[in-house]
This record gives C-alpha cells, sequence and structure tokens, in this order.
C-alpha cells in the first residue's frame, strides 16, 4: 500500500484540513518541523492536512498550543464532527467510509451498524440508555444508503462468527427481518458474507475492526472499542489489520455456504 494521492473527503476533514494548512503556512513552516513542534508524525500531519482524516481531539489541542488560540482548533473539530449526526469519535470514519470504494468488515459479537435493520439497530442502541435514541439511529440508516446509491456504491466484504446470527436480539420477528437482509445481502453480486462457524474459535482478534480502500490513496483501518473507536492510518497499523483481516476470513466458510446457514437458522424463528 503506497501513499500516494490520499482520498479527499468533502466535508469536516478537508475543512479542518485546510485551516491546519493554512495556519501551517502563515507560520512559515515545513510539513516537517510543523509535525516536530506538535510532537505527531510527519505522515499524520499530511493526511489531517489533505483531508484523509478528521484530526483527532489531542491533535487540534496540540495545534492551539503552538498556534497559542486556548481551545479554537479543538471547538472547531468537534463542531465539525457534530455535524455528522454521529459521536464525536466516530464522525472521522464515516467521512472516509463515504469515499470507500471497498469495505471490509469484521464483527465478532454483533452484526455491524452498516448492516442492521431499523428494529436491530434500536433494540441495540437502547441497551445503552442514549438520550437521543430516534436520531441515532436515523444516522446509523443513513449510512447504509451508500450501499444502495446509484454513483459508484462501495463493495461490502462482511465476516461475522456464527454466534452473531443465532444470538437473538429483540424478537423473533425483528431477527428474522435482520437475517432475511443479511442473506440479501450474501447474494448481491458485488457484495460477500463469510461465516465464521461455531467452534472455529477466532484467538486473532477480539475487538470489531474493518479496513476501507479508496480509489487513490492508501487503505484506512477502523477498531471498535469501548468506550470510543480508533481510525487508524500509519501504514504498519493497516498492514497488521489487513493481515489479521485475511487470517480470519481463511477460517470463515465460503461465501456460497453464507445462504444456506441463514436459511438453516431462519428455521428456529418460523411462526
Amino acid at each position: 500500500m503506497s501513499e500516494g494521492n490520499p482520498v479527499r473527503p468533502k466535508g469536516a476533514a478537508a475543512y479542518f484540513g485546510d485551516e491546519v494548512r493554512a495556519l501551517r503556512e502563515s507560520l512559515a513552516m515545513s510539513q516537517e518541523r510543523f509535525a516536530d513542534e506538535l510532537h505527531f508524525g510527519q505522515s499524520q500531519v499530511s493526511k489531517v492536512e489533505n483531508g484523509t482524516v478528521l484530526a483527532s481531539e489531542a491533535f487540534a489541542r496540540a495545534i492551539d498550543v503552538l498556534a497559542g488560540t486556548p481551545g479554537v482548533y479543538l471547538r472547531l473539530r468537534t463542531k465539525l464532527a457534530k455535524r455528522s449526526g454521529h459521536p464525536d469519535w466516530f464522525a472521522p470514519y464515516v467521512v472516509l467510509e463515504q469515499q470507500a470504494t471497498m469495505i471490509r468488515m469484521f464483527n465478532p459479537l454483533l452484526l455491524p451498524g452498516l448492516v442492521q435493520t431499523r428494529a436491530y439497530a434500536s433494540e441495540v442502541l437502547r441497551a445503552g440508555r442514549p438520550v437521543d435514541l430516534e436520531s441515532m439511529v436515523a444516522a446509523r440508516l443513513e449510512r447504509q444508503a451508500i450501499l444502495s446509491r446509484e454513483e459508484s456504491p462501495p463493495r461490502l466484504w462482511l465476516v461475522i462468527n456464527e454466534a452473531v446470527l443465532r444470538a437473538q436480539v429483540g424478537d423473533a420477528r425483528i431477527m428474522r427481518e435482520q437475517l432475511l437482509h443479511v442473506r440479501d445481502l450474501a447474494e448481491t453480486p458485488r457484495h460477500r458474507v463469510q461465516v465464521v462457524p461455531l467452534g472455529r474459535l477466532n484467538t486473532v482478534v477480539a475487538s470489531p475492526f474493518g479496513l476501507l480502500s479508496f480509489k487513490e490513496g492508501p487503505d484506512i483501518a477502523h477498531v471498535d472499542g469501548f468506550p470510543r473507536g480508533y481510525v487508524l492510518a500509519e501504514t504498519s497499523d493497516v498492514e497488521r489489520a489487513s493481515d489479521a483481516y485475511d487470517l480470519i476470513r481463511a477460517l470463515a466458510l465460503p461465501p456460497g455456504d453464507t445462504a444456506e446457514l441463514i436459511d438453516q437458522i431462519l428455521k428456529g424463528y418460523d411462526q
């Protein structure tokens, strides 16, 4: 994966990146010196300036210290992130997801938000007792529009543990609807859905994670976690995530077996 020309999302990341570049140039600093002053790697500064990723809170704080602007860049970064309708820490990933040509995901615990039905998503999110459940569900469903958009929809490659399909979320109606949706995805020619069967324990990674690929520029990795997830853009991190994904995929059943397995599980929800 070469550095290439980075993806430039038209949104929060690009806007903030333009402001960072303008600041650096006003200080007459090279990107290398600017990175040293911030105590961040030059590759990270480059990705922020080019809009490949939205700067982290720590990065924005470092900018404020260097520029002598207490809280200005941090507040700007927070305001831009919140416009997305997603948690502050998740907004950078959503911006990148909209630009991806390929989305690879692994989840050992639940179906990921990108493939959840409204009812399934409501049950999952309700468990966290949010004060704005409906807006959270709406934002999650809005993300899914990329899979059916007319212009250059991304390919999805989803790998999940079989236990995820068998763990009931909500009532039988909710699970049946959700399983049928996953089955439809598995039967969509441009997508791939694979299942790691029960008994084939996966000790490679315990956290949900994914990889985004773009028409131009390097891959990006995202690791889900508590209380927040992380976008990883460093080449070494992305390579490790890619290796782990390939190994997990090798443990899974062939994509052609997924629909049949879901049909078997659906029998348990027949009325």
